[in-house]
């Protein structure tokens, strides 16, 4: 059941909405803001610091709006803001993601692929007391996992809906191995499911 008052950090808000205005433009966030009520961020982004000060409601409002707004091509849309959110992730948050100067390379495929996504439940629960999330690689396939996620917070699918955690765990991935890899979202909040679970599948090498 989800937290009413659950809360978001303003740097990962913030974060997500530079990786939208990347991906949709200026104008098309804008219009996205407006339409899930949340014109106060037009033109003006939440601080970069740790105040959890935004409602969890209104950034899975926000995702909704993405994938409204896109129609058919919006899964599409939210998986490379999902990516475009890492990169600046590692670009501009690297010590809280905690891999600054970090040599993955002579460590195997899973255990990159284990570190990374143990990194940014490191870096989730650093930012906010509130976030339940773990890393289980007992299976075939390493997953991510999360209890509380914000992307699907109060609502209701028959399908899982995170396409920006898709996006931003594939970017991990393929940042720690240098592959691209086939994320799936096996179970939803949103469905009824206990929390989301999104599993790295093969490498499917760039050819």
């Amino acid at each position: 059941m989800a937290r009413e008052d659950a809360v978001i950090v303003n740097a990962l808000v913030r974060q997500a909405l530079i990786a939208a205005q990347e991906v949709m433009g200026e104008n098309g966030l804008s219009a996205v803001l407006r339409a899930s009520g949340l014109e106060r961020f037009v033109g003006n982004f939440p601080p970069d610091d740790m105040n959890p000060s935004i409602q969890t409601s209104q950034y899975a409002r926000l995702n909704a709006a993405i994938e409204e707004f896109y129609g058919r091509g919006g899964r599409g849309m939210l998986r490379r803001i999902g990516k475009a959110s890492f990169e600046y992730a590692v670009r501009e948050q690297a010590a809280l993601l905690g891999v600054a100067g970090v040599a993955l390379k002579l460590l195997p495929e899973r255990q990159r692929i284990k570190f990374i996504l143990n990194s940014m439940v490191g870096a989730l629960k650093k930012s906010n007391a509130q976030v339940e999330a773990w890393v289980d690689d007992s299976g075939e396939r390493v997953a991510y996992l999360e209890s509380t996620c914000g992307i699907c917070h109060s609502r209701q699918s028959e399908t899982p809906i995170c396409h920006l955690y898709v996006g931003s765990i594939g970017e991990a991935v393929r940042w720690a191995t240098g592959r691209e890899h086939a994320i799936t979202e096996t179970h939803c909040l949103a469905k009824g499911d206990p929390y989301c679970r999104f599993e790295v599948g093969e490498a499917r090498d760039n050819a």
